[in-house]
C-alpha cells in the first residue's frame, strides 16, 4: 500500500489457525497485527461505499494504513467515469477520508 508512507500487509494464518492481517510500515517498523475478524471485511467495506455512493464500477479493494490507522482504500469509478478513492476504518467501519472526481 502506498499512502501517505509504503505500508506492507500481509493476509495469514495465526498458530490458532485463525485469520490474522499483519500492517508492517516500511519506515517506522512497527508492527500491527489484527485478527480478520476484529474488524471490517472486504465486503463490508463495499458496503459502506454503496450505503453513501453509488459507482458505476468498483477497481480495486485493498488494506492500508495512513497515520497508524488500519483501513481500507476503495478505488471507483463513478458514473462520470472519474476515478474515485474511499477510505473506511478498518476496526470501526467509519468513513476517513474521500478523494474525489480525479
Amino acid at each position: 500500500y502506498n499512502g501517505i508512507e509504503t505500508v506492507n500487509v500481509i493476509e495469514g494464518k495465526n498458530n490458532k489457525g485463525e485469520k490474522i492481517i499483519v500492517w508492517i510500515p516500511e519506515k517506522s517498523k512497527k508492527v500491527y497485527v489484527k485478527k480478520a475478524k476484529d474488524g471490517l471485511s472486504k465486503e463490508e467495506a463495499i458496503q459502506k461505499l454503496l450505503q453513501e455512493k453509488s459507482p458505476k464500477k468498483v477497481i480495486s479493494v485493498r488494506l492500508g494504513m495512513e497515520k497508524n490507522i488500519p483501513l481500507w482504500e476503495i478505488y471507483y469509478r463513478s458514473n462520470n467515469n472519474l476515478i474515485n478513492y474511499y477510505y473506511v476504518h478498518f476496526d470501526t467501519g467509519e468513513w476517513l477520508k474521500k478523494i474525489e472526481n480525479l
